[in-house]
This record gives structure tokens, C-alpha cells and sequence, in this order.
């Protein structure tokens, strides 16, 4: 097995497991804070790998996703540290990466729907779609935030849920669907293996819920004063 599809594999493991701590962790927390930063470690090697791969076999598709990958943990983590010049020159520099990867693989699943079952290296088209949709939409929120100055409070905040949570959307449902065919077959059942990834929505949209009722954000201002400054 290839050196780089060993890494591909650690790293996407370690991932999972530090992206469902992160998720479960009390906010803010130091729990909270190592595991989201090592799950973002992780993520960029897991989706560099992923690319490195995918180029080697000419599998499009993953190459694409494995930069949107890094491209939403990336933003996540720059979202809630200090702004300074070159941070700004840095998000300018992903807002570009990630409407470039959105607009290819748009592209890609009007191509997936002209082949034979809608497909392109069989992803269906319109896994593409939500992928370079929820990449394009990403990039116009790095611009909007960009031309208001930067993002405060619970705007912010969100901000940097979200695109965690998509990222680990990303690696749970590579692993857990996007490997099935390699689970036991008594356990290869569709409800069981995408529970995991509905857990991540799940849980996205509860701390969400409580950073919109302000049940969440006073106690993450006093662990993590950044979050209220540009």
C-alpha cells in the first residue's frame, strides 16, 4: 500500500475521532479547543492525501473534494483567531480557492448528467451539486464578511460551526458510506452507517440553535474574547 494512502487513511481516522470529540465537547472548553485544532491538523492531511491520490488515479471528483475539505477547516480555524494582515491576504486567498473548487465541481455534475446513471467516477450528480453549492456559498460568506470588515459574536461563531461540522460531514460520510462496501455485511445497513453522519447535522443544528437564543455565546466570550473582535 502507498505511503501517501497510509497517511490518507490515518489521518481521515483521526479525524472522525477528533471531530466527534470536538462536536460533543463543552464549547470552548480546552476539550473543545485541542481536539477542534487537531481535528483541523488532521483534515488538511487527510484531504492533501486525498488529492495527492485521486490526481495519481485521475479520480477528479476527489480531488476537488479533498481541497473543499481543507478548504472549510481552514476558514473554520481562521474564523475565530485574531485578524491580522496576513490573515486577511490568507482568507482572501481561500475565498478564491473555494469558488474555484465550487464552480469545477458544478461543472462536473453537468457532466455526471450526460454519462450513463448520472454519475462521474461514481459520485452521483447531485452529490456534486450540493458540494460545489455548499462550496460557492461558503466563498460568497467569505466575501460578504470581507467587505463588512469581519464577522463579531454570534455571527462569527456560527460561521465557524458550520463549516467544522461540514467538514466532518465530509469525512464521516467518505467513511462510513463511501466505504461501506468494506464493513461486515451484518452491519452494511443504510440507516446504520448514515446515523453517524445525521448525527453530525443533528448536533450542528442544536448548538446553533443555542448560540441564536444567546444560551451559548456569553460563556464562549469569556473563554475566547477574539470571538468578539474583528
Amino acid at each position: 500500500m502507498p505511503v501517501t494512502l497510509i497517511i490518507h487513511i490515518t489521518a481521515g481516522a483521526l479525524a472522525i475521532i477528533l471531530g466527534y470529540i470536538a462536536l460533543f465537547a463543552a464549547k470552548g472548553g480546552a476539550t473543545h479547543r485541542k481536539s477542534g485544532l487537531l481535528f483541523v491538523y488532521a483534515m488538511v492531511v487527510m484531504g492533501t492525501t486525498a488529492t495527492m491520490v485521486a490526481a495519481a488515479r485521475g479520480i477528479e471528483s476527489s480531488v476537488l473534494g479533498g481541497v473543499i475539505a481543507s478548504y472549510m477547516v481552514v476558514t473554520a480555524l481562521t474564523t475565530v483567531r485574531q485578524r491580522t494582515a496576513g490573515s486577511v491576504r490568507l482568507d482572501i486567498g481561500l475565498m478564491l480557492v473555494g469558488a474555484t473548487m465550487g464552480a469545477a465541481t458544478i461543472m462536473m455534475g453537468f457532466e455526471a448528467l450526460a454519462n450513463p446513471g448520472n454519475m462521474t467516477d461514481g459520485v452521483p450528480a447531485g452529490m456534486l451539486f450540493f458540494t460545489g453549492g455548499v462550496a460557492l456559498l461558503a466563498s460568497a460568506s467569505d466575501l460578504r464578511a470581507k467587505r463588512s470588515g469581519g464577522l463579531r459574536g454570534a455571527r462569527r461563531l456560527a460561521r465557524h460551526l458550520w463549516r467544522m461540522c461540514y467538514a466532518l460531514f465530509i469525512a464521516a460520510g467518505s467513511f462510513f458510506l463511501g466505504q461501506a462496501d468494506e464493513f461486515p455485511e451484518e452491519i452494511r445497513i443504510f440507516p446504520l452507517l448514515a446515523m453517524p453522519i445525521l448525527i453530525v447535522f443533528g448536533m450542528m443544528f442544536y448548538w446553533l440553535w443555542r448560540l441564536r437564543f444567546k444560551r451559548l455565546l456569553p460563556a464562549l466570550m469569556k473563554m475566547n474574547p477574539v470571538l468578539e473582535r474583528t
